[in-house]
Formats: structure tokens, C-alpha cells, sequence
């Protein structure tokens, strides 16, 4: 082989695109009179759909710092396609949520697998008023507290709580879930008075409207929400009966029942009861089912109900599951109350004691070493329980959401 080239082994197509070292104009270099000036497209030059494909791929950690780029970058970040960019890419992940107000604002937590990050969020609107009785749903990543007087909301990708309006009618102990990106109550009251108006509420305009009355006024009901129906689930009459046996038959079918409401339709469907009877403490949906935690003064029973429309199982069928492994100490009396929240493929039952001190107090102890809430896992596909770590001590009287992050 030659150590050197030959002009000849190249083809002519070749030697064209080399230059002559004897033509001195081809080693002259061309200059243009006037350049073409180098032209570089900022990111906040694109329009809305690409920038936020571009900014629905950063990781969460980011989010925060990127809202103080701009209003038009903070506007697309709550912005709904948002949010829906980023579940379609798969970034984001479900959990468990626990809150829990303050006189400075609430006290967040999210269960991180084994453990909980807490946070402090203060509220940039002021006061939050009475949280005693607040319920929780959540919208991708903002949960709502919504109590009688007033509705936070919590942004646990910002850390931050603002003022929200409130209920048209004020209420307590009423039933909540979160219908196609919008909010549902029904039930509860104040006082002897129980409202039957339902309440759907609008996250981007911050409105609240009656949709619907229903048929029986429900006080301390839980909701849940699978396939668009709303289901009001447990709770008791309150109102004038002709004699006491009639107020307790009809508490007893209250508590043990549920109604279902139809978002699209607007139409109420038959009502379903929980069989056993008992008296639900807690409810949630998840996997395309609604599990209910009955009580029956001194045991649990655990039950699946199958809400799914479009085929796939039966729908209306219950099916009767393993009880939640409760430790001893715990009593089920008036003291202790449960919350139900479908975490995926989980079902979180979060324990809270209402007040540690009367719970000591009729268990005859006097010592202070009861935790005041635990948590415990179903898994729906194994059907076994597990214990998952206990809320922090400062989230206290906690509400519970499943939020995606």
C-alpha cells in the first residue's frame, strides 16, 4: 500500500470538490457582503403547546423555581394540560396525603414509602377559620381542605395554601369525592338542619352550584366516586319522626346504605346497601371498586362492592374481605374515627383518636404511651394487609386524600 495519495485514484466527482494548488482564486476565500446573522429561537418564544411539552418533562423538583420564571410560564404550569402532559408521560406518582390545620396554616404530609415528609404550608389569604370538621379531595397534585365556613387549597408541588370560595350552604360531616376534575358534596349540616341540595364545584372558576337535590338527607356520610357516579354512602337521618322506634329504623337504613348519583345524566340511580348492616365508618374508591369499612359495635367488617359499568364484572356485587388487623388497644368507640383512600392498587385505612385523653380515660389507663393514629395497607390483588408508618404526631384530626405528584 502507498504511504501517500494519488491524485489519480480519486474519481473526478472527487477531485472536483478538492481545491487546485495551483489556481490561486480557489485559495482566496469567498466573503459575503452581507452575512446571514445567526439566528437563535428563545424557549419562550414557542407557543403554549410546545413550551408546555418542553416543561411538562422537567422533574418535579424544578416546578417550583420554574413558576418564578414568568406569568405565562406560572399560568401553563396550572394550567389542566399540564398536569394532563405529565400523567400521560407517566411522571406522575400517587400517594398518600394527610392534613391537618394550624393557627399559622396546615401541617401537610405525604407518605413516602417507609416514611412521611411533613410540611408546613402557611395560607397567603388570611385566616382559614374552623378546619375541625374538613374534608379532603384532590386534583392531581392540589388537594382542597373544605370544612363548613371556609375551602383551602394545598399545592404540594408549590408547598403553598390559598383561600378558595366557600360552600354555598355551610356544612359539617358531609360526604365528598371528585368527579371528571370537579367536586362533589352532599349531605351533612349544621344543627338539627341537613341540607339535600348537592354541591359541584368548579376548580377553574372557584364556583360553587347546586346540581341536584337528594332524596334523603344524609348526616356524617362519606363519598366516593368510580366510573362518574357520586356515592353518598352512609350517615344518619336527622329530622322529625312520629315515634322513636321509626327515628331508629330509619337511622339503622341510613347507616348502612348508599346512594348513587350520576354526574352526566344528572339522575339518581337505585340505592345499595351493605350487607350485614352495621354502621360505615369509612369509605373510598379504588381499581373500579368502592370499599366500605362497616362497624358493628365491637368487631369491622371489610367489603368491596363492585361499581364497574362497562363490563369487566358485575356490577352491584359485594364481595366480604379480610378485616383490617386492628392492634388490641384499640377501642371502637366514639373516640376513634377512620378515613378510607385508594392509593392505586391500595386501600390506606388511616386510624385517628378524636382525643387520646378520653380514650385513656374510659380504658381505665393512665399512662401516654398509645400512638394516635396508625395506618394500615390493603393490596387489592393479594388481598393482605400491612402496616405502613404512623402519621407524624403533629397531623393531628387528620384529612386524607390520594394526590398525584
Amino acid at each position: 500500500m502507498s504511504e501517500s495519495c494519488n491524485s489519480r485514484h480519486f474519481s473526478w466527482l472527487m477531485k472536483s470538490c478538492l481545491p487546485n494548488p495551483s489556481d490561486a482564486k480557489s485559495l482566496v476565500p469567498i466573503h459575503h457582503a452581507n452575512p446571514p446573522p445567526t439566528t437563535v429561537t428563545p424557549i419562550s418564544s414557542l407557543p403554549d403547546d410546545l413550551l408546555l411539552e418542553c416543561l411538562s418533562r422537567v422533574p418535579s423538583s424544578s416546578i417550583p423555581s420554574l413558576t418564578a420564571v414568568c406569568r405565562r410560564w406560572s399560568r401553563l404550569l396550572l394550567s389542566p394540560y399540564f398536569l394532563h402532559l405529565r400523567r400521560r408521560l407517566g411522571l406522575l406518582r400517587h400517594s398518600l396525603f394527610a392534613v391537618s390545620a394550624v393557627d399559622s396554616g396546615l401541617f401537610a404530609a405525604v407518605l413516602q414509602v417507609p416514611s412521611w415528609r411533613v410540611s408546613l404550608a402557611v395560607c397567603d389569604g388570611g385566616g382559614q377559620g374552623s378546619l375541625s370538621h374538613a374534608r379532603a379531595a384532590a386534583i392531581g397534585p392540589r388537594v382542597y381542605v373544605v370544612s363548613r365556613n371556609a375551602v383551602l387549597r394545598y399545592d404540594s408541588w408549590m408547598g403553598t395554601v390559598s383561600l378558595r370560595s366557600p360552600m354555598i350552604f355551610p356544612r359539617k360531616k358531609f360526604a365528598i369525592a371528585v368527579v371528571s376534575g370537579k367536586i362533589y358534596v352532599a349531605g351533612g349540616g349544621g344543627g338539627s338542619e341537613v341540607t339535600a341540595a348537592v354541591e359541584e364545584y368548579d376548580p377553574e372558576r372557584n364556583r360553587w352550584e347546586v346540581v341536584t337535590h337528594a332524596a334523603r338527607k344524609r348526616y356524617g356520610c362519606i363519598g366516593a366516586a368510580v366510573d362518574g357516579v357520586f356515592y353518598v354512602i352512609g350517615g344518619l337521618k336527622i329530622g322529625n319522626e312520629s315515634s322513636v322506634t321509626s327515628r331508629g329504623a330509619a337511622a339503622h337504613v341510613y347507616a348502612s346504605s348508599m346512594d348513587l348519583f350520576d354526574v352526566r345524566s344528572r339522575q339518581w340511580l337505585r340505592s345499595r346497601s351493605v350487607p350485614g348492616g352495621g354502621c360505615v365508618v369509612a369509605a373510598c374508591a379504588a381499581v373500579g371498586h368502592v370499599y366500605v369499612l362497616s362497624s358493628h359495635a365491637v368487631e369491622l367488617s371489610f367489603w368491596r362492592f363492585d361499581a364497574r359499568r362497562g363490563g369487566g364484572g358485575v356490577f352491584g356485587e359485594w364481595t366480604r374481605l379480610k378485616s383490617p388487623p386492628l392492634p388490641a388497644q384499640v377501642r371502637l368507640d366514639g373516640t376513634v374515627r377512620f378515613s378510607c383512600v385508594g392509593v392505586e392498587d391500595k386501600v390506606a385505612v388511616v386510624q385517628v383518636v378524636g382525643c387520646i385523653d378520653d380514650l385513656l380515660r374510659r380504658s381505665g389507663r393512665s399512662e401516654r404511651g398509645m400512638r394516635e393514629s396508625l395506618v394500615l395497607l390493603y393490596d387489592t390483588v393479594d388481598g393482605e394487609w400491612r402496616r405502613a408508618a404512623d402519621l407524624p404526631e403533629m397531623i393531628t384530626r387528620a384529612a386524607c386524600a390520594c394526590v398525584e405528584w
